[in-house]
């Protein structure tokens, strides 16, 4: 199936991470410009030096994509610190949840914020963020309120910009890993690879994707026993 992505100019960031990097493998194979963007890229006039926790490196990074390729279709962010970097013995402390809120959610609330403008303007755009499982779930106060934040705050930003040609989703992965087990257990997210998920999102940033928007979608099976209405 063609995405219709041809030339279409998509920034990534996070795009030098393991869900990033698949992201923009995908998004290349169907023809499109993925921009590379992290706090240390080295991807030619594709790498854009960005930190999200700053909004000064943000509207540099964008005006720095504006400047070489004059568009902006579509903006993908999976730059966020892995979970495995939480602390759990911290996870209910107020100074870990702040500080996880501002890396994840507030940073894709930014990046979102620099991209709107444009896309708006042009009467198209796709943004997708990537959020997690335990969104849904207890057991992490510090997941849970990170990934829950990012998820309703594209929510918002997606019924802002209903009608506009841009749209707003979010995919919550469970564990990812090269190589994801077929078998979901009871109470437990299923597993999902980078590649799975980077053909959803390269789905999701496509023009066929139009009539989606304020989704949160699961992949990787949603956990089994869990029902949010």
């Amino acid at each position: 199936m063609d995405l219709e992505l041809k030339d279409r100019v998509v920034l990534v960031a996070g795009g030098s991470g393991l869900i990033g990097r698949a992201v923009v493998e995908r998004l290349r194979l169907e023809g499109a410009t993925a921009l590379v963007a992290s706090r240390s890229t080295a991807d030619g006039e594709h790498g854009l030096t960005l930190d999200a926790r700053d909004q000064e490196s943000v509207d540099a990074a964008f005006r720095t994509a504006l400047e070489r390729h004059g568009r902006l279709d579509g903006l993908v962010v999976t730059a966020a610190p892995s979970a495995r970097t939480l602390d759990p013995a911290r996870n209910s402390d107020p100074a870990q949840v702040l500080e996880a809120v501002d890396a994840k959610a507030l940073s894709f609330l930014r990046l979102a914020n620099a991209a709107l403008p444009v896309m708006t303007e042009a009467g198209f755009g796709r943004i997708v963020g990537v959020s997690g499982q335990n969104a849904f779930l207890t057991g992490n106060v510090t997941g849970s309120v990170r990934n829950a934040a990012l998820v309703i705050a594209a929510k918002n930003l997606a019924d802002a910009v209903a009608g506009s040609g841009v749209t707003v989703n979010t995919v919550s992965p469970g564990l990812v890993t090269q190589t994801p087990a077929a078998e979901v257990k009871p109470g437990t997210p299923g597993e999902s690879s980078p590649a799975q998920i980077a053909d959803l999102i390269a789905f999701l940033v496509s023009p066929l994707a139009g009539a989606i928007s304020g989704g949160s979608i699961a992949i990787g099976h949603r956990t089994p026993g869990a029902v949010s209405l």
